[in-house]
């Protein structure tokens, strides 16, 4: 019989991928979700997407970050866990806690039913959240796994800090419980990628809204981005590789300014160019939006810095080169806009 896998967070833009790539493997998948009734919606997505074209192997079970219900039931019988769930949104909840607590509660209670269910690996999809913020903005040493988010620090919003918080708390559970190999984690940058359904997700939001024409011009602002396929690739490799155990990977493709995506886009969709922004803001006038908006104040604290990253234990694990984000800027833009999204 197959290896069944826990999938947590299945309807979302990475544990989808995940999902479709451990089922074209041949792995069992049990995805939850909050709403079972977005199963068929879920399965019929993968149906479309699949290599093999059956998803005989997976199965759904509801669960929520923020009660015990059914934890232990769904990790039960699995050789595997990925924790992908998480809040995640573009505008900060004025309570932090909002996405803290589900983040860290989930995370807690993903591990423990892992645990008590003597799964062979954990995976949790972490976040370069969990790494790259709070930092002085002169540094410029490329970010590697050595490092954290300083939640104290400048720059960190409820998402970074949720996300740091729930890394620290995994990697503390497993420590306790003499399981640190046990448990990989992969911290992606920016995601970007194809769709498998309609909905485009938080990921592929800023796309979206450029090729909507909603973003007359742009921030001077930098991104690291990776791809989603390279994700799920690394997310699969963390959890059958023996030496993957214990372990951080940053998954980061490379940089690219919120200029630089628009014109990638204007020369791949020429039909779109008078949509997408071409003027960069002076820095002075996102700082004054800042003082009217929450995105331009969380932009503001951001802007001309420079985030490097050392990717090489990613790339190693991987096996290939990233995807360059150029190419994962387009494969995104072609997914939307063939899908009437834009």
């Amino acid at each position: 019989m197959a290896d069944r896998v826990l999938v947590t967070g299945i309807y979302g833009f990475v544990g989808c991928h995940l999902a479709l790539a451990l089922l074209d493997r041949g792995y069992q998948v049990r995805g939850s979700l909050r709403d079972l009734g977005r199963a068929e919606q879920v399965r019929a997505a993968l149906q479309a997407g699949s290599a093999k074209g059956d998803v005989g192997a997976l199965e759904f079970v509801a669960l929520d970050l923020t009660r015990d219900n059914g934890w232990r039931e769904a990790a039960a019988g699995c050789r595997y866990l990925q924790h992908v769930a998480s809040p995640f949104v573009i505008d900060m909840p004025a309570d932090r806690n909002e996405l803290i607590r589900p983040a860290v509660e989930g995370t807690r209670r993903a591990l423990g039913a892992g645990l008590a269910a003597g799964v062979e690996r954990i995976v949790l999809t972490s976040s370069f959240a969990a790494i790259g913020y709070g930092h002085p903005r002169e540094r410029t040493a490329p970010f590697t796994e050595a490092d954290w988010t300083a939640t104290e620090g400048p720059g960190v919003n409820a998402y970074t800090e949720s996300k740091t918080r729930a890394e620290l708390e995994a990697w503390s559970i497993m420590e306790a419980a003499g399981r640190r190999h046990e448990l990989a984690v992969v911290n992606p940058t920016g995601i970007l990628g194809p769709l498998l359904d309609n909905d485009p997700g938080t990921s592929n939001e800023l796309l979206v809204q450029a090729l909507r024409g909603r973003f007359p011009a742009v921030p001077r602002l930098d991104f690291n981005f990776v791809d989603v396929r390279d994700v799920v690739a690394l997310l699969i490799k963390a959890m059958e590789a023996p030496e993957a155990g214990g372990e951080r990977f940053l998954a980061a493709a490379g940089q690219m300014s919120l200029k630089q995506v628009a014109a990638t886009l204007r020369q791949a969709f020429p039909a779109y160019a008078n949509k997408l922004p071409r003027i960069e803001l002076p820095d002075w006038v996102v700082r004054v939006a800042a003082a009217f908006s929450p995105a331009a104040r969380a932009a503001a604290g951001q802007l001309g810095q420079s985030k490097a990253v050392d990717n090489r234990r990613a790339t190693a694990l991987l096996g290939h080169p990233f995807i360059a984000p150029a190419d994962s800027v387009i494969a995104t833009g072609r997914s939307l806009i063939e899908r009437g999204l834009v």
